[in-house]
């Protein structure tokens, strides 16, 4: 397999995209675009900031539709709430970008540590991860973060790290692999690991959040991992099965003590509380596998609606979006 050279770019076109999902942060948006722009240009390469309203219900696409007077922002507002990796694909998938910055908005990840991570890229790495170094988050949320990324890591079977969340720098064709994945389950970090390519990373700092509180609550965390799962892993069936199996065998061993009991004569009347014990216990465990089966089952049966990832709503002047066309830069 051939990898097509794309670090050729014209004059004129655009060589740098930075794409922020934006919810909840109308008092952000401003010092967001200016610091932006304040850390890319000198890096004398055409640039282009692109801002995903996931349907904010505060002020985000007024906010967002005045930076985009400058014809370098290009804004798009979703119809509804998509979430927020899903207004990061509405986001790749208008960028022009030969080298794409993926952030959040909330200004904890530093658009000042954009140019080290677009240098650490030139060392030969086609993608590049931000680890942050110290999180700047409560102490509760840092050990809830590691204890979710520790059973996330187990349950997918792919190493998760929790330094690292979408902050990152991206080659075109790391970003073009990503969209090919249409799945309707979207989480960026996991997808951006999955395609592979020559990763490396580069420890920045972490700011606390100037304004608000973070939309993922404890409830918002836990469907998420239950997405994640179900979408990337087939493990919690085979685990039920590994389960199903002890039980299997822990029940044979009983029955061969209980009859050799029996045929001592140590067992003289039937035991009410141990079978109403292994009723319930057998009933909740059928249970739990059929509603992990239907969670497979239903999690399929969206997928099969092939419906949109999201629908756009409003764009700025500067919009201008283009259908998806599926491309990917691999030649077989």
């Amino acid at each position: 397999m051939q990898i097509k050279p794309m670090d050729d770019n014209p004059d004129g076109e655009i060589y740098l995209s930075i794409v922020s999902p934006v919810y909840r942060a109308d008092k952000l948006v401003g010092e967001l675009v200016s610091r932006i722009k304040a850390a890319v240009e000198p890096l004398n390469r055409p640039f282009e900031i692109i801002l995903v309203d996931d349907r904010s219900p505060d002020n985000s696409w007024e906010a967002i539709v005045q930076q985009a007077q400058d014809e370098r922002v290009r804004g798009f507002r979703l119809s509804r709430n998509f979430g927020q990796h899903r207004a990061i694909t509405a986001g790749l998938e208008q960028c022009r970008g030969q080298w794409i910055v993926v952030m959040d908005c909330d200004l904890q990840d530093q658009p000042e540590e954009i140019p080290a991570l677009y240098q650490q890229a030139q060392k030969g790495y086609d993608l590049v991860f931000a680890r942050r170094v110290e999180r700047q988050d409560s102490w509760l949320k840092r050990a809830g973060s590691r204890a979710f990324y520790r059973v996330l890591s187990y349950l997918t079977e792919t190493k998760q790290d929790p330094t690292i969340a979408n902050f990152g720098i991206y080659h075109r064709k790391v970003i073009d692999a990503v969209l090919a994945m249409r799945e309707n389950i979207r989480y960026f970090p996991t997808m951006v690991r999955w395609v592979g390519f020559r990763a490396g990373g580069l420890a920045v700092a972490h700011a606390e959040r100037p304004e608000g509180t973070s939309s993922y609550n404890l409830r918002r965390l836990l469907n998420l991992a239950l997405d994640i799962i179900l979408a990337y892993s087939d493990k919690p069936l085979r685990l039920t099965v590994k389960i199903g199996l002890l039980i299997s065998v822990s029940a044979f061993l009983m029955v061969f003590l209980t009859l050799v009991r029996y045929f001592l004569g140590y067992i003289w009347e039937p035991g009410y509380a141990s079978l109403i014990i292994s009723i319930w216990f057998f009933a909740g465990l059928l249970l739990s596998v059929l509603g992990m089966v239907g969670l497979y089952i239903g999690k399929t049966f969206e997928q099969v609606k092939n419906r949109p990832i999201y629908l756009l709503d409003q764009v700025t002047a500067s919009g201008a979006p283009q259908p998806y066309t599926g491309r990917i830069n691999i030649n077989l």
